[in-house]
């Protein structure tokens, strides 16, 4: 299905996390027709998948929360879930987007009751917990999900776990005859907040990623420690014992000619955050030990890092971890590397290391139009017309409450493309 929709008045907004919703919210909110594009079924991107902020320690519905109540009261805001960009056409002021639309085989008449949930027994690698542990086909993509409809997995479509599904919905809102669509829309600019993926940890092959048990990535120990996540919250090896003794390593592929040539800004706080999440967990037998090459906490995270340093169950190591091994007996991973501070080599166990892996722009099968500008790691600069902006951490590394700021200068500057335009027009 094709249909013509917006104006050249209208901002697209590309990708619902933090930065593309703070954006679209912006420009809403100054009178502006938004057009909000999600891929996810769900908006609130990787933010939504924290347990918490730092420095605060506060959790993700203290900003998530005020945002969905201001989308869901602003008329001038269309959100498009389950939406790619597949391509951009003309210039600043003036573009034709193409947007394709997959199927969801769920209708907005979804009371979210779960009742197609509960008839399925096929189960999927659950995307909200980075496949740590599985959930139905029919599923509510997290507690915090808007919108809150159910969404049927395509495994399922045409099966007879399919049908179940349909069967159990007493609203009528299972619709798997659902095709994709197509929609092309006018739009005078484009905000490109599209996020950013975790570097493959698996690449970095002395840290044995995916071949050594008891090496995780820091966004899948984030999951760990949330009582909503995979292991309710418990700090659980691969063999179920609780991880005690745990280790960050910092710069996992970040500040590496061989990986990511940039710091990624957020390793070390977050690093240092989840250090408070084995305190927790664990209280005083819990250990953690930093590895790093400097810690860079700047302004007022400086306090949240003294804070750290004077914990007694924290300490700092300062060396690159040269590689990991493996304890066949105890199931541990070994650290291998040199303490830079007196130049002394170790080879330490822990029961759990965590790799602080770094952020790239997740441009991965989005179709960027030829204007745009991409600096040396493929962050978003912008375009060379000026009609389109980069927002967030698709335009940078940067933390939660940067990607805000960055969103909101995005925003304003989309708007005045908006407002030259219409000053053109009217001439």
């Amino acid at each position: 299905m094709s249909a013509s929709i917006a104006t050249s008045q209208t901002i697209l907004v590309v990708g619902g996390g933090i930065s593309g919703m703070t954006a679209a919210l912006e420009a809403a909110e100054c009178g502006k027709q938004v057009i909000l594009a999600e891929k996810l079924p769900t908006l609130g991107g990787r933010t939504a998948l924290l347990y918490r902020y730092f420095p605060k320690m506060c959790h993700p519905t203290c900003g998530l929360e005020i945002n969905l109540k201001r989308l869901k009261g602003n008329p001038k805001l269309r959100v498009m879930t389950m939406t790619e960009v597949a391509a951009v056409s003309g210039s600043r002021g003036d573009y034709t987007v193409t947007l394709k639309v997959k199927p969801r085989y769920v209708t907005e008449a979804c009371t979210a009751c779960g009742d197609c949930g509960n008839a399925v027994s096929a189960e999927i690698p659950n995307p909200a917990n980075y496949g740590l542990d599985r959930i139905k086909a029919a599923y509510l993509p997290h507690g915090m999900a808007y919108p809150q409809r159910y969404v049927i997995d395509p495994t399922i479509v045409g099966t007879p776990e399919g049908e179940k599904a349909k069967a159990a919905c007493k609203a009528g809102a299972v619709d798997l005859a659902m095709q994709e669509e197509t929609v092309e829309l006018k739009v005078g600019s484009v905000v490109w907040a599209t996020g950013w993926r975790p570097y493959d940890a698996a690449k970095i092959q002395p840290y044995g990623y995916g071949r050594i048990p008891n090496v995780v990535t820091s966004l899948e120990f984030e999951r760990m420690a949330d009582p909503h996540g995979p292991t309710s919250g418990r700090l659980l090896r691969a063999d179920g014992k609780e991880a005690k003794n745990v280790a960050f390593i910092q710069c996992a592929g970040s500040r590496d000619e061989n990986h990511l040539r940039h710091c990624s800004r957020i390793c070390c706080m977050a690093s240092l955050k989840q250090t408070h999440y084995v305190r927790e967990a664990c209280g005083e037998e819990g250990k953690s030990t930093i590895y790093y090459i400097d810690i860079r906490a700047i302004d007022r995270f400086e306090d949240f890092y003294q804070s750290v340093q004077n914990d007694p169950t924290v300490t700092f190591v300062k060396s690159k971890v040269a590689r990991i091994a493996f304890n066949e007996q105890t199931g541990n991973p070994v650290l291998h590397g040199v303490d830079t501070e007196g130049y002394k080599r170790y080879a330490t166990e822990h029961d759990l290391v965590v790799l602080a892996v770094g952020m790239e722009p997740e441009v991965t099968g989005v179709k960027l139009p030829e204007d745009i500008v991409l600096d040396s790691s493929n962050f978003i600069e912008g375009s060379k017309s000026g009609g389109m902006f980069g927002a967030g951490s698709a335009a940078s590394p940067l933390d939660v409450n940067r990607s805000v700021q960055s969103a909101t200068a995005a925003s304003l500057k989309a708007i005045q493309v908006i407002h030259k335009t219409a000053s053109t027009e009217a001439a």
